[in-house]
């Protein structure tokens, strides 16, 4: 990577880069050195480091860096669909577009600001992307590094259309494991869920936790606000918090379908696990001039 920076002073502990391709990424540093790294090919982040330098997110060996698709891996962000449906491609469109820095980003919560290193980006809809959604949006997205290393991610979208539409949306998150056997899933007991293996034919959940020894491609519906994932490996757990995102989708392709996916290894469903704060079983409606946040927030700590 060409890690020629742009002269751009943005925030302290924010420099932005290009790519190989030309495209500007966003590095986020606070101040003990936990970082993240965001392209803003999709508004897509790509990196999310401790401050010891260990990655935390998954990325496929094969991912293709260049557009239009999204890189196979990090957390790439599905809207305004998530799955298959219609006329839109696979997970919507913004994670396929170019974002661009926000000049006018809303006011921080005193919550968002203490210690953090963030930056706010925007994307609006092009003609092509109106031809095949024909409604008028802004997607406003902050993503946020804390003085303790979490990882945040707030999306704002704004309905500034003239009458109502209907959206469904992911942050798809793919969280680097030791080993997909020694993964389980807490808080998600007793919910209700859709498999997808299964023709979206809706479950109970009847362990106290989700272990894997097999493909698992589930929507977890109406969770509560933390879910975590325990790595006994790693000794280590991911804390997610979340808020206007009622669902939680888990999802790992297990050996048969990875080899069926052109830009991700036969063996990586080893080392991988989708954990995505989503909202997907009733879309969200947003009246004209209504706006919708979703927030995400990822901390890593040792496993207890």
């Amino acid at each position: 990577m060409d890690n020629s920076t742009v002269d751009v002073d943005l925030k302290a502990g924010v420099e932005v880069i290009k790519d190989k391709n030309g495209i500007d990424q966003v590095l986020l540093q606070n101040c003990r050195g936990a970082s993240a790294r965001v392209s803003l090919h999709g508004g897509q982040v790509l990196s999310w480091k401790t401050d010891h330098g260990e990655e935390l997110l998954f990325t496929s060996s094969k991912a293709i860096f260049k557009p239009p698709k999204a890189v196979r891996g990090g957390i790439p962000i599905c809207f305004p669909q998530f799955g298959t449906r219609g006329t839109l491609e696979d997970h919507g469109f913004a994670r396929n577009k170019m974002w661009v820095i926000d000049d006018n980003p809303p006011p921080l919560h005193s919550n968002d600001s203490n210690g953090n290193s963030y930056t706010d980006l925007l994307f609006k809809p092009c003609e092509d992307d109106l031809k095949v959604w024909p409604h008028g949006f802004e997607f406003r997205l902050r993503v946020g590094v804390t003085s303790d290393g979490s990882l945040i991610l707030i999306s704002r979208v704004r309905n500034i259309n003239c009458k109502p539409f209907s959206f469904s949306f992911a942050y798809q998150t793919y969280f680097s494991v030791s080993d997909i056997s020694e993964v389980r899933v807490e808080g998600i007991e007793t919910l209700d869920y859709l498999d997808n293996l299964c023709n979206k034919e809706r479950f109970t959940e009847q362990g106290d936790a989700l272990t894997f020894e097999s493909e698992v491609d589930r929507v977890y519906l109406s969770s509560s606000d933390v879910v975590a994932v325990f790595d006994h490996e790693k000794k280590r757990t991911f804390v997610i918090k979340k808020a206007g995102l009622p669902d939680v989708v888990v999802w790992n392709p297990w050996e048969r379908k990875s080899r069926a996916i052109m830009d991700f290894g036969d063996e990586e469903y080893k080392q991988m696990l989708c954990v995505n704060g989503a909202a997907v079983e009733k879309p969200i409606t947003l009246k004209p001039g209504e706006e919708w946040t979703g927030r995400l927030e990822i901390a890593v700590m040792p496993a207890i």
